[in-house]
């Protein structure tokens, strides 16, 4: 048997006998030739058949032959004198997935999600995933972070809200993690500068284009700053990272312009009092920064205390704002970050001025006896990212199995 060959290196081995394995991507019969198109990890590959092929499209096939040059076959090569092995027959595909576009709906394809990805087209946005992930990691790593891996089932809802999925554990009630804010935190006092590529879960009651209930978040904390705008600089460098990895054509600028919170309110036409950017009020931003900067992304700096979580720290010259974050991308917030109280005393103070018990906190508010540095950190949304990056319009288009409030399979 033939050593295996990919599609994409059969114009290596003109002239030689190879084996093909892969799937039953067309078949093409004319008066006088027929033809598979078989479609590996590599590409599309034209095996000429002496007679109308009978094996289903979406099967899986082996296939010998002699790679012969042809100009007007993909890559300029084809492969005549085949023997065709079926590995395994496939019944007839709810979509035709040869064609330049797969012509279904979301929800079919979202149903049929083995079969939809198949697709090159579909296909892009996992290889997008996957390419700005990779950008993501060497970034980091160049930069002195240490990847970590936190727990998933966690005791203590993350962000104090009610949007979490309760878990039975053994007899008491556990959660999925929100996120790994508390143990990235605590991992500064190790490492000084870590991050985490992982799943994170929100029970949120939202049935949009931008939510889903589990995605992949992009985490990073890092010890020693001086404020939130040391860890902005580290996203700039994270985000070209992700780019030049997906999409080196986009341009991250070095100064990544910024506004501050009530300035971002009267650009986007909000009310003053508002304590939080609306979808309008975000693509308004996003319309202003492409207008008035040449940028797609924007900082958007100095959130209300009332709209972060407690561990944020205040703005030392005015405490009505936070040094807190949110990058948003082509007018959707794709990041959020800021600096984070360090000192124990000052957790317990923030917790008693919510109203808040420290209890259900206590292992991780303690942690903070023990001389963890001034620190900050952010979270990307991986599906929106890619979302945005390709221009999809519903980011359940940007993960394999996306799960939200009424998705659960496949």
């Amino acid at each position: 048997m033939p050593q295996r060959v990919l599609s994409s290196e059969l114009p290596a081995h003109v002239g030689e006998t190879v084996l093909l394995r892969g799937w039953v991507h067309r078949r093409r019969s004319l008066k006088s030739v027929s033809f598979l198109i078989v479609r590996d990890r590599a590409g599309l590959a034209q095996v000429v058949m002496p007679e109308p092929v009978e094996t289903p499209e979406e099967s899986a096939v082996a296939v010998v032959g002699t790679v012969v040059a042809n100009p007007a076959a993909p890559a300029g090569v084809e492969v005549v004198k085949p023997t065709v092995d079926a590995l395994a027959a496939a019944e007839t595909p709810p979509f035709e997935l040869f064609r330049p576009d797969l012509a279904a709906g979301l929800s079919t394809r979202l149903d049929a999600a083995p079969l939809a990805f198949r697709h090159p087209g579909t296909r892009t946005a996992l290889e997008t995933a996957a390419a700005a992930t990779r950008g993501f990691r060497t970034a980091l790593e160049k930069s002195g972070f240490t990847e970590i891996f936190t727990p998933k089932l966690v005791a203590t809802a993350t962000e104090s809200g009610a949007n979490v999925f309760p878990v039975d554990y053994f007899g008491r009630t556990a959660y999925l993690a929100q996120s790994p804010q508390f143990y990235k935190q605590l991992m500064v006092g190790v490492f000084e500068r870590v991050f985490e590529v992982g799943p994170v879960f929100r029970a949120e009651p939202h049935d949009t284009g931008r939510h889903l209930a589990q995605y992949t978040s992009l985490d990073a904390e890092l010890g020693f700053i001086e404020d939130h705008r040391d860890v902005m600089a580290v996203v700039r460098e994270a985000i070209a990272g992700m780019v030049e990895a997906a999409a080196p054509g986009l341009d991250v600028p070095i100064d990544i312009p910024d506004i501050h919170f009530p300035d971002a309110l009267r650009v986007a036409g909000a009310r003053p009092d508002e304590p939080d950017l609306s979808p309008a009020d975000e693509r308004a931003l996003g319309e202003w920064a492409r207008r008035e900067h040449g940028s797609d992304f924007l900082f958007v700096t100095g959130y209300p205390m009332v709209k972060r979580p407690f561990y944020t720290h205040p703005d030392p010259a005015d405490a009505r704002w936070s040094n807190s974050f949110d990058l948003l991308f082509r007018g959707v917030e794709l990041v959020t970050g800021g600096q984070r109280l360090h000192r124990h005393g000052d957790y317990l103070a923030a917790l008693a001025a919510r109203g808040q018990p420290v209890e259900p906190y206590r292992s991780y508010v303690d942690a903070f006896r023990y001389g963890i540095p001034p620190h900050g950190g952010f979270a990307i949304g991986l599906e929106r990212f890619v979302a945005r990056l390709l221009g999809l319009a519903n980011v359940r288009e940007a993960t394999a199995f996306p799960r939200d409030r009424t998705r659960l399979e496949p």
